[in-house]
């Protein structure tokens, strides 16, 4: 839990940043540019190399605390999107009326570059990477930011891009005000996070739903039809922009659906329609479709070359962490799917892959429901080994779907059991459905000592 330490002196008005990782010191960077006094304030350790960059800009820092009269001299604050509204901290703030933004609203004042957000419980990741590597491509001066690679507000100080494409998550919508979006995307609403929003669906969905706010006639939303949380939200929801759906099930007027012969159809107005057969994409699985899709309509809309568009949809290479592929070893194939945080991601895991699973799975519950996942495991999978410190959840939710259900200590022994239960043809799946803290630094940390283990075999 976050505490106020008040042992330090007043200062004048200032800019706060509070969170000293990525987003945090791309903030304070990017603040000190523009002429603010810069604080930063976190409440855990500093990394060192976040430490040498704060020194180098001779921005000022606390670690392991925050420091009620800094705090009380602060003009503008700004958040890091993992800190949440009841944090000690942030009440503070509130209660006298200081204004907290996020770093992504901060630095979005200081660019005049286009905007492409990707927004969904799964899949955001994937599609924010797909699309810059599209516009890249085609030859565009372009950016990746957002909660991938670099910060925004870093690269704001530092490159001249005309275009960003930005992976947004809900923390980082919830600080978010006057912020636009040139191109919105919402890939998915499916439960996440729920703890942070009462365990309330319409919450986190409506946190979702501010990827669009603010958008105008000229701006452009492309959205899932087949997600029924967000066809929900689009009933209460105004949208302002030109909206592009995508669909696996329906033909649409307007954005993108799969004809009878399993080929991609894309439709913009003015533009001669994409067509491309899901046999060529580079990620196969049904829900990898809905990302080349959401990415197509973008680069459509942008008025690319259907060449270009078909070419990089062809050749991307998938981002580490998500389904990729580590060894072969006595016929098992071994998948590095580390960065499903959540339920949803691994049912698109299971789906995707061939044959039988033995699944590695556990670490901090967000309050998960395994009911989506039942089917599936009894179809595809041979046994579950529970990494993490309660499996309690998992236990309850398929110990009549699974014949082996087996509890592990470490990522070595998880992966050491995994390959004894699993048979040639099999494949052995780290897709966690939890977050890593538990035992891991981070979901990049426990994908890292996964390949490791694998490699120990």
């Amino acid at each position: 839990m976050e505490t106020l330490d008040t042992n330090s002196s007043k200062v004048k008005p200032k800019l706060i940043v509070l969170g000293a990782g990525e987003s945090g010191v791309g903030a304070a960077v990017l603040g000190k540019q523009q002429g603010f006094e810069v604080f930063v304030s976190d409440s855990s350790e500093i990394k060192q190399g976040y430490k040498e960059q704060l020194k180098n800009e001779g921005v000022r820092y606390e670690e392991k605390r925050h420091t009620i009269e800094e705090m009380q001299t602060a003009g503008l604050v700004i958040k890091s999107p993992g800190i949440p509204e009841t944090a000690p901290v942030i009440k503070y703030l509130r209660e006298k009326g200081i204004r907290v933004i996020g770093e992504i609203e901060f630095a979005a004042q200081y660019t005049k570059a286009k905007t492409i957000c990707i927004t969904g419980s799964n899949g955001k990741s994937t599609t924010t990477m797909l699309t810059y590597h599209i516009l890249k491509k085609a030859g565009l001066n372009v950016g990746l930011a957002g909660n991938i690679g670099k910060s925004f507000a870093l690269q704001v100080a530092t490159e001249k891009f005309d275009i960003y494409v930005l992976e947004i998550s809900s923390f980082m919508l919830d600080d978010m005000y006057d912020f636009r979006a040139d191109i919105a995307v919402l890939l998915n609403i499916t439960p996440d996070h729920l703890d942070r929003y009462d365990y309330k669906m319409e919450n986190y969905a409506n946190s979702k739903f501010r990827i669009t706010q603010n958008q105008r006639s000229e701006d452009v939303f492309i959205y899932c039809q087949d997600d029924p949380e967000t066809l929900e939200g689009l009933k209460r929801i105004k949208i302002n922009a030109s909206m592009y759906p995508f669909s696996l099930k329906e033909k649409v007027a307007q954005g993108a659906y799969l004809n009878e012969q399993n080929e991609i159809i894309i439709k913009v107005p003015n533009h001669e329609n994409f067509i491309m057969s899901i046999n060529d994409l580079a990620l196969q699985g049904k829900h990898n479709v809905y990302n080349n899709m959401a990415s197509g309509i973008v680069a459509k809309v942008w008025e690319l070359r259907n060449e270009t568009i078909r070419e990089s949809m062809g050749d991307f290479v998938n981002i580490p962490h998500r389904l990729e592929h580590v060894s072969r070893i006595s016929g098992i194939e071994f998948i590095n799917d580390s960065k499903a945080t959540n339920v949803n991601s691994v049912w698109y895991a299971l789906e995707s892959l061939p044959g039988k699973i033995v699944l590695i799975m556990g670490g901090v519950d967000k309050g998960n429901d395994y009911n989506m996942l039942k089917e599936m495991v009894q179809k595809k999978v041979r046994g579950i080994v529970c990494l993490g410190k309660d499996n309690r959840n998992i236990h309850n939710a398929f110990e009549e779907d699974t014949e082996v259900i087996v509890n592990t200590a470490t990522m070595s022994e998880a992966v050491q059991i995994a390959y004894h239960i699993a048979q040639k043809g099999d494949t052995v799946l780290l897709s966690p459905a939890c977050a890593s803290f538990d035992l891991f630094k981070n979901y990049e940390d426990r994908g890292d000592q996964f390949k490791a283990a694998v490699r120990e075999l």
